[in-house]
């Protein structure tokens, strides 16, 4: 190992977004040594993008509110797929940790009394997100940021994991290297969080960076943990569409939430003949109701007026714009039209500076004149490692996963807000888990050096090659083929294709060519990429095939109906020699006291 630079930590917190920040954060609360590892800057973290808000039952603008209905909301919302238990914790401690995100320095903005101003969004019964504009994500990652800077925590950026390493079943270290040199990095741990999102760029529209190539996840899996929940891929509804460049954008949840309303190439307001048979009680009815619940929002006033039918799930709007733009009646551009114009320009600009700049600098559309052109992106996974509820630990001892990376709260569909929440209840606890856990060890594993030797010729290999295709042609067709076979809507047949070709796709990514050095080789870099976004690709691919129903994010046109029996149930991914093996496993039935929140409110569970 003295060929390798290596460093020692008991925690190794791998991927420096809102959830890594806030375990780093809990972890070096608690006495022990942390290194923060992260692919890209620090401070370029997927949360920035993030910008409607964060959800918690703070009731600072409807007192209504309280955990039990984010509680109800959060399930309903994820098809009642989710752990229970992780449900309820995140909706008990949202509060506190928005709470102590504002005691460290976050400027929310404010009710005229001063309390933190929230906002409405989609599936949230009360208005529940707490905001800076449009620009939550960035004023959390500032926040916690600054926090790890003070606690003098070593970060290691431009530094990419490459593998885990374990010894006797648990977690020993990780393989790395530094990007700008491609030297090779050894960390020694007692515990790991993975915390690096999801697996955006294995589809070609995406609001995701290039960060987001499924890395945590295959790290876990790799090691031998489970993953579930992979066929849940939210399509996020509204996306920029024109221009190319930068198709795919996020258009935030926050346009909606203070009353943009979508419309069809014809003008139509076509949300309402979208909305779930089950739930159409929950939104206004006409035009009339709609209008006078957005006037109360601009007031910050409550009303008795029922939310506009564009604040439903992000899935039904997600499938609803596409539906449109298949049937003739889409914009120009392949979208549906997203109009808050009608409000007072000085009200859009402030409460929505983001989007208004956004637009201008790369649109040339002024949102306060005239509407957006808006569609379905890919943006988030509600899949990933399994995870105990109170520790955030793995199936593998010392690892520990939070935020995107993690499955479990969200279900079949997450609700928008929730994420923010998520990445601060469960970050929080998977830096303390991980933290009490190393403290109970009395020395750190041991490390196999064959094994490091044997990590750093397989990294390596792309450049011995004297033949092979270039990694960017595999990630154009990777792309392609998830976009086409396993999109919003899904059919049996393509389904099959889909893993079929992702089965050549694997083979033709295990012989990629890289020319020219280690150094600054966005190539090789992209080579690596692949094989993580290929098996995330291949989990989400197979749980699609054998989830025969329709639920939350996942529509199958040949079974359009949900499948009561697969709502009990958890299609878990786990490796097998070097197969991937998908199995169902029992989801854990909600205890009855939980039970009763939905029966008070006259809601069938499940």
């Amino acid at each position: 190992m003295e060929k390798y630079e290596t460093h020692e930590h008991d925690v190794l917190v791998i991927g420096a977004g809102g959830a890594g920040l806030r375990a780093t954060i809990e972890a070096a609360h608690q006495g022990v040594s942390v290194g923060l590892v992260c692919k890209s800057l620090l401070g370029k973290a997927h949360t920035v993008m993030a910008e409607g808000g964060v959800a918690a039952a703070l009731a600072h603008v409807d007192p209504q509110d309280g955990w039990e209905t984010h509680f109800r909301d959060t399930m309903k919302g994820g098809s009642f797929l989710n752990h229970w238990r992780m449900a309820q914790i995140h909706a008990q401690e949202s509060p506190d940790r928005v709470r102590e995100l504002e005691h460290w320095g976050a400027l929310f903005d404010r009710t005229q009394d001063g309390r933190i101003l929230q906002r409405a969004f989609g599936g949230h019964t009360w208005k529940r997100l707490a905001h800076v504009g449009d620009r939550t994500g960035l004023e959390m990652i500032r926040t916690l940021q600054d926090q790890v800077v003070h606690l003098g925590v070593p970060v290691y950026m431009e530094c990419t994991i490459t593998r885990l390493f374990t010894e006797g079943g648990r977690i020993a270290g990780a393989m790395a290297y530094w990007r700008e040199s491609g030297r090779f990095v050894v960390f020694r741990a007692k515990a790991v969080v993975i915390a690096t999102g999801g697996v955006g760029k294995s589809y070609k529209v995406t609001s995701n960076s290039w960060e987001y190539s499924g890395d945590g996840q295959t790290l876990a899996y790799e090691a031998g943990a489970e993953l579930i929940d992979l066929e849940f891929v939210q399509f996020h509804p509204t996306g920029m569409v024109w221009p190319p460049g930068v198709m795919g954008l996020l258009v935030t949840e926050g346009v909606r939430g203070e009353g943009g309303i979508l419309r069809n190439a014809k003008g139509e307001r076509f949300m309402w003949k979208y909305l779930p048979e089950a739930r159409r009680h929950e939104y206004a009815v006409d035009e009339d109701e709609a209008r006078r619940w957005v006037e109360a929002a601009v007031e910050n006033r409550q009303t008795d007026d029922k939310r506009p039918p564009e604040l439903s799930t992000r899935d039904n709007v997600a499938r609803a714009i596409y539906t449109e733009v298949r049937e003739g009646r889409g914009t120009p551009h392949g979208g549906a039209y997203l109009d808050i114009s009608y409000l007072p320009a000085e009200r859009v600009q402030r409460k929505l500076p983001s989007m208004y700049h956004q637009f201008m600098e790369l649109a040339d559309v002024d949102i306060t004149q005239q509407p957006m052109e808006v569609g379905p992106t890919m943006h988030y996974m509600m899949g990933g490692i399994r995870v105990d509820p109170d520790t955030a630990s793995s199936t593998v001892p010392g690892l520990y996963a939070a935020g995107e990376a993690a499955a479990g709260l969200h279900g079949a569909n997450r609700l928008g807000g929730n994420s923010l929440s998520d990445l601060l209840v469960f970050g929080r606890r998977a830096g303390l888990s991980a933290a009490q856990y190393a403290k109970a060890l009395a020395s750190n594993p041991r490390l196999d050096e064959r094994e490091i030797e044997r990590e750093a010729g397989e990294t390596l290999a792309p450049f011995e090659r004297t033949s092979g295709e270039s990694p960017y042609d595999v990630h154009r067709d990777l792309q392609t083929c998830m976009d086409r076979h396993v999109g919003i809507f899904r059919v049996q047949e393509d389904l099959e294709l889909g893993l079929k070709t992702l089965a050549t796709l694997k083979e033709r990514a295990r012989k990629v060519r890289v020319e020219g050095t280690r150094l600054y080789n966005p190539g090789w870099h992209l080579a690596r990429d692949l094989a993580n976004m290929i098996t995330v690709s291949e989990g989400i691919t197979r749980g699609a095939l054998l989830r025969k129903e329709s639920r939350g994010a996942h529509s199958r046109l040949d079974h359009p109906s949900m499948d009561p029996a697969l709502g009990k149930v958890n299609f878990c991914v786990s490796r097998a020699g070097e197969e991937m093996k998908v199995a169902a496993t029992p989801l854990p039935e909600m205890p009855a006291e939980l039970r009763y929140l939905f029966e008070m409110a006259k809601e069938k569970v499940g």
